[in-house]
């Protein structure tokens, strides 16, 4: 099946030849379907004075009605070219909107008009107000709520094409706004006759690419990427004011100073790209006054088709600009110090540069970093902490700056950034007068405050904390306790003795607290209930084991509501999983148990067959690891199997899992492993593969964590393939996939060929189609579908104490 179908039978094949006609959707098992039903929990933003919550109703699960509707797919996007906006899918709906005081209790709620859906909440910068764009039945429209309560709408005719189309003024009375220009027409047609062939050429320059989705494809596809994303930036005041700024143009992003003098643009420009998505297209950085007046162009670079396939590669020349927070206007941007290639031998990768305005002075050169930039976190003068990041060995670097000093850098830590144990945590971020955020500075001016995870073997214990502006160890103000997980959320006041916390356990729903630090008071602010009462019965216990070479790993195991080992004996199971990849033993094998978190499945989340009687283990630590140097992928399907052997017997010597009925599944990449597992072991007795690439030829220029070439490493492309050795799969194997996936290289080609494969070599395989899905099932009906399908599958294959044979 093509990722264009429309309408695409779902096949439920009984025997490994039959095939028979489309079906009405299925209505997923009663618990299930009743759990989905119920709305999830609201979201929640803080204001940037800390004194208001703002919460969030969140839509449930769309129609697919709505997922039917006619979407374009132009430079990697997809948009609804009804309301100028992006696509259903790429958009997560609101539909309920109230304030709660923090201090008092206060609730508040705001009146908006009945079925209103909306998103991009974004408190102005002093927290008075919120700002959100609404969908409309022609368009997108700006509101503004009080705190009071009232709403209204203060602009219409938003351009959503790029994403979130408006943000705040730091004088919180205006904002800038991405609109649909004036006079537009209609659409440009398409011609009902070719007019000529599509060519495309290359002069033997090399211009290696990704296997991305939904690109522009030819003559007509450029004009409605032109009709579509081109907008206008205009000033809106909440004095009913519109000011255009500058002119029309493909404006990707835009920023305001935070003096609200000057505008930051990135526009995108002819001529386009039919292999790469819109933000590899030529791009235009450029300054301007916030009237529209031309300051500064940064760049004008051509279209970067020409970049290595590594993951740490990028353009040459400025780029990632950006405002420094906690200055009126002082542009900041990354350039590379390796023509854009990590493999060149250098000491420093990136320079981060900076131009005050009014920008006529030479750019300074704050700081060089020895790998690829990732992020500057600012604070003062006297202090800023620069990021980068190399993919190939998973470090990371930490350097503090004086932007007073640009030039002088010290390194504060070098760390693997899959270190769960070590990660000591980031600076805690606050919006300044002007909405930009900042560190938070302790009261003497001589550290900033810090959280993190808190992981141990133990668990993950959220902790706050503060570091010296000179580095070296950090100094705890509070750690959670068991049996809470309870990230910090914001810090309520200057000292850090008053803080607020998402508080949940294994059997608390996740709420809001008020936690005194010295004197451990806590008080609960908001009581959300648990969404899935249904599931409150199920146990969990993360399990620990070791490899066959020794590398310790770990799972979590759930067991069905009421079951009794002794009285119900061993559970069919399913194993569920994802491989990651990593370059130190010590660090794949870290265990952190998840025994304090709330765990309440949503959408297409496998747990749901927890009410169907199976046990579940759930993420078994699925470690490929290349140390020293080595390609961890060269030896993926030895580590494969050596991790699924000691999943399946750590759960079986638990006395919960019948080694004879064994399942293995996973979604994208556990897509993947599924059916290598599949091909290369006899520890399963069916298989479920949702959304996944099995053809590695397919996706020649690097997939997941691999940046070799087909052609640099051919056998281990071919190796890792399950197609390859699709007549190896002997156990029944479910393929699922979005008939409209939009992930890079998950193409719905990649099942359509492997469901061929194997129904070529005699498999017991069923494919299941899902119409106008991406790669992550949204609708309602898929959703009900994709549960059912698992459910017949491991009822018909697993569950039966005696293998089924094939009809």
């Amino acid at each position: 099946m093509r990722a264009g179908a429309c309408l695409i039978a779902l096949l439920l094949a009984t025997t490994a030849h039959a095939q028979t006609p489309g079906t009405t959707y299925h209505r997923a098992p009663d618990a299930i379907a009743k759990a989905l039903e119920n709305p999830p929990t609201p979201a929640v933003a803080v204001s940037p004075d800390h004194r208001t919550l703002a919460i969030l109703g969140r839509e449930n699960l769309p129609a697919i009605a709505n997922l039917s509707k006619p979407i374009l797919r132009l430079g990697g996007y997809r948009i609804d070219p009804v309301t100028n906006g992006q696509a259903e899918v790429r958009v997560q709906w609101l539909n309920a909107l109230s304030f709660k005081d923090i201090g008092s209790g206060r609730t508040v709620a705001v009146q908006l008009p009945s079925g209103m859906r909306f998103a991009s909440p974004d408190w102005s910068p002093d927290g008075s107000r919120l700002a959100f764009y609404a969908q409309d039945t022609d368009g997108l429209s700006l509101w503004v709520a009080e705190r009071d309560g009232r709403a209204r709408a203060v602009a219409r005719g938003l351009n959503g094409a790029f994403g979130t189309p408006f943000v705040w003024m730091p004088d919180s009375r205006s904002l800038v706004a991405y609109t649909v220009p004036a006079g537009r027409g209609s659409p440009p047609p398409a011609a009902t006759t070719p007019t000529g062939q599509i060519v495309q050429e290359s002069s033997g320059r090399t211009s290696a690419a990704r296997t991305y989705e939904d690109l522009l494809g030819d003559a007509h596809d450029e004009a409605l990427f032109d009709h579509y994303f081109t907008g206008q930036l205009v000033r809106i005041g909440l004095d009913d004011t519109a000011r255009p700024i500058g002119t029309p143009g493909l404006i990707r992003d835009f920023s305001v100073s935070p003096d609200g003098r000057y505008l930051l643009t990135e526009r995108l420009k002819r001529p386009y790209s039919y292999l790469l998505p819109a933000r590899f297209f030529p791009t235009e950085i450029a300054v301007s006054t916030i009237d529209g007046q031309s300051v500064r162009t940064l760049v004008d670079r051509p279209l970067a088709d020409d970049l290595p396939v590594d993951f740490d590669a990028t353009v040459k020349g400025p780029r990632e600009a950006e405002w420094r927070s906690d200055a009126p206007a002082t542009l900041v941007w990354a350039e590379a110090l390796d023509g854009g290639n990590p493999r060149v031998k250098i000491a420093f990768h990136d320079k981060v540069m900076m131009q005050a305005a009014p920008f006529d002075a030479p750019p300074v050169e704050l700081a060089q970093t020895p790998a690829r930039y990732a992020t500057t976190m600012w604070g003062d003068d006297g202090f800023a902490m620069v990021v980068d990041r190399e993919w190939r060995s998973r470090t990371e670097h930490r350097l503090a700056v004086a932007p007073s000093r640009p030039g002088q850098s010290r390194m504060l830590l070098t760390r693997n950034y899959q270190d769960q144990y070590g990660d000591p945590g980031r600076p805690i971020l606050m919006e300044n007068a002007a909405g930009k955020p900042v560190m938070r500075f302790t009261p003497g001016h001589d550290g900033i405050y810090v959280t993190g995870d808190g992981a141990t073997k133990a668990g993950a214990f959220p902790f706050l904390a503060t570091m010296t502006l000179a580095g070296g160890e950090q100094k705890r103000l509070w750690t959670a306790k068991a049996p809470y997980y309870e990230p910090v959320v914001a810090m309520l006041d200057d000292k850090g003795q008053r803080i607020l916390t998402r508080r949940e356990s294994a059997t608390l729903a996740p709420n809001y607290v008020i936690r005194t630090v010295k004197g451990g008071g806590a008080k609960a602010i908001t009581t959300f209930a648990d969404p899935a009462p249904v599931f409150a019965g199920v146990t969990q216990r993360t399990i620990t084991y070791n490899r066959a070479d020794g590398v310790p790993l770990s799972a979590t195991l759930y067991l069905p509501a009421g079951y009794d080992t002794k009285r119900d004996g061993p559970l069919p199971t399913l194993l569920w999983a994802y491989p990651a990849e990593y370059t130190d033993a010590k660090v794949a094998g870290q265990t952190v148990d998840q025994g304090n978190r709330f765990v309440r499945p949503r959408g297409i989340s496998n747990l749901f067959l927890l009410t169907q009687g199976y046990a579940i283990l759930d993420n078994p630590a699925m470690p490929i690891i290349g140390e020293g140097g080595a390609e961890a992928n060269d030896t993926y399907v030895k580590q494969l199997r050596e991790d699924a052997q000691a999943a399946v017997d750590a759960v079986v010597k638990l006395g919960v899992a019948d080694r004879t009925r064994m399942a293995v599944g996973g979604h994208s990449y556990g897509a993947f492993m599924t059916a290598n597992l599949l091909a290369h072991t006899d520890l399963f007795r069916a298989g479920i593969a949702r959304s996944g690439a099995y053809n590695r030829t397919l996706t020649p220029f690097g997939f997941q964590a691999e940046q070799r070439t087909y052609w640099q490493a051919t056998p281990t492309y071919t190796e890792m393939s399950p197609f390859t050795y699709a007549d190896r799969i002997k156990a029944p194997i479910l393929l699922i996939h979005g008939g409209a996936d939009d992930n890079s290289g998950t193409f719905p080609i990649q099942s359509e060929r492997m469901y061929a494969a194997l129904k070529g070599n005699g498999a017991t395989v069923r494919y299941v189609v899902l119409p106008n899905e991406p790669h992550g099932y949204r609708a309602l009906e898929s959703t009900e579908e994709t549960l059912w399908q698992m459910t017949d599958w491991l009822d018909r294959y697993v569950k039966p104490k005696q293998p089924v044979a094939a009809d």
